[in-house]
């Protein structure tokens, strides 16, 4: 494994299906997607039919209550799995992926991230962060299946801010001379998928420098303020982040049983992309109160607005309920986005007024059309503004919950690449 400690990464020693393995059968989509809907994962099932495949080696979340059962039988598929030739031998580099989604060509590396400078806690200051609020419940079960795992299979995408493609564009400059890993489409609607190895330590010591760069103290303070010039946020995960928490979770107690700083376990794999890549959709989900009254809903968050400036600057809000349209306006929103600023009243609305109840509503045309039914509120959010987005981390900390939604289901990452973490 080489390391680069000024982007705190390192090469993935990626464990790649072996040749002769249909790898179409072998990628199956994060075991978070599609939790309400069983006839997709009996349709995976039945494509996988008997072939090797990571849905033996991973547990779909549909079926979380089988978690005693399962992860016994995934433990020892993954271990047969490295005793019998169903990996190649690992890659010690990074990885170049291009993958066809729904809004276009998504392009990120693959890279093993360094868990000592992550911190998804509240309030976090370290070079990696979440962006959203972690629901510590979530991790145990999470443990419970990495804690004993011989390799992981990373489905976290972690995002990095530049918008001048300074870090993968001379990559990019000579796509077709790197060798491909592998190139197929992937199943039930996942679009195609096509990676290359980038594997010279003079073209990695390249990209790690690049990414170094975007967290100098003079970019960060002129990009994002003060705050980040004195502790610079360099990546800030964009999906997965319970997995990568639990990763760190683990990590951590391993430290605590004398595991070594060089310990495999120190890692995650992920794939880095960039917050500006086109084909990074980021849409918002709007708020919905049921059984508010209206009057006093509008009247609370006109005052709220008044009381509460900070640090957004000028922000406006749309109200929608029995068929009128509410305006709001602040010139110093309480959160650097308008969703923030929202849910920051909307929280202390709620538990004044335990009768009204809440629900995260994604499509525009779904949340004019339950706005105006009767007892129903909407409020309808603007698009998230990319260059806002690594702001309000670095200046607020972790963004709301149900803040936006990256991408449709099936343009989640899929399980595909493997990575040994117990020596």
């Amino acid at each position: 494994m080489k390391q680069f400690p000024q982007a705190y990464l390192a090469s993935t020693d990626a464990l790649l299906p072996a040749a002769g393995i249909d790898k179409t059968k072998w990628a199956v989509i994060a075991c978070d997607q599609f939790t309400a809907d069983p006839a997709y994962w009996q349709a995976v099932q039945d494509e996988v039919d008997g072939a090797p495949s990571t849905l033996r080696i991973t547990l779909p979340e549909i079926y979380l209550d089988e978690t005693q059962k399962r992860v016994p039988q995934i433990n020892a598929c993954m271990a047969q799995y490295l005793d019998q030739g169903v990996f190649a031998p690992p890659l010690d580099g990074f990885l170049l992926i291009r993958r066809q989604t729904s809004t276009g060509v998504r392009t990120g590396l693959l890279a093993a991230l360094d868990l000592e400078a992550y911190d998804y806690r509240a309030g976090a200051q370290a070079p990696v962060r979440a962006t959203e609020g972690t629901i510590l419940a979530r991790i145990p079960p999470r443990v419970a299946i990495r804690q004993h795992a011989p390799v992981e299979l990373p489905h976290v995408m972690v995002l990095f801010d530049d918008a001048d493609n300074t870090v993968l564009g001379p990559l990019l400059a000579h796509e077709s001379t790197l060798p491909v890993c592998y190139d197929f489409d992937l199943m039930q609607g996942g679009g195609h998928i096509c990676a290359r190895s980038v594997c010279d330590l003079k073209e990695m010591t390249a990209l790690a420098d690049a990414f170094a760069a975007l967290a100098a103290p003079a970019v960060q303070g002129k990009k994002y303020g003060a705050q980040a010039a004195a502790h610079p946020l360099l990546f800030a995960v964009g999906d997965g982040n319970h997995s990568l928490a639990t990763a760190k979770a683990v990590w951590e107690q391993k430290k605590e049983s004398g595991a070594q700083m060089d310990d495999p376990a120190r890692f995650a794999m992920v794939e880095l992309v960039n917050l500006h890549d086109e084909s990074l959709a980021f849409e918002p989900i709007h708020r919905l109160l049921l059984g508010a009254d209206v009057q006093d809903l509008a009247g609370a968050f006109a005052a709220w607005l008044e009381q509460h400036p900070g640090p957004g600057g000028r922000q406006t809000f749309c109200l929608h309920a029995n068929g009128r349209v509410y305006d709001f306006e602040t010139a110093r929103g309480a959160h650097t986005l308008p969703v923030g600023t929202l849910q920051g009243f909307l929280d202390e609305y709620l538990q004044a007024h335990p009768q009204v109840q809440i629900d995260y509503i994604h499509d525009d045309d779904a949340l004019l059309r339950l706005a105006a039914k009767p007892g129903h509120a909407g409020f309808l959010l603007p698009p998230i503004g990319k260059d806002a987005f690594f702001a309000g981390v670095a200046q607020c900390g972790a963004l709301p919950r149900k803040t936006f939604s990256m991408g449709v289901s099936r343009d989640k990452r899929y399980y595909l690449e493997a990575r040994k973490i117990i020596r």
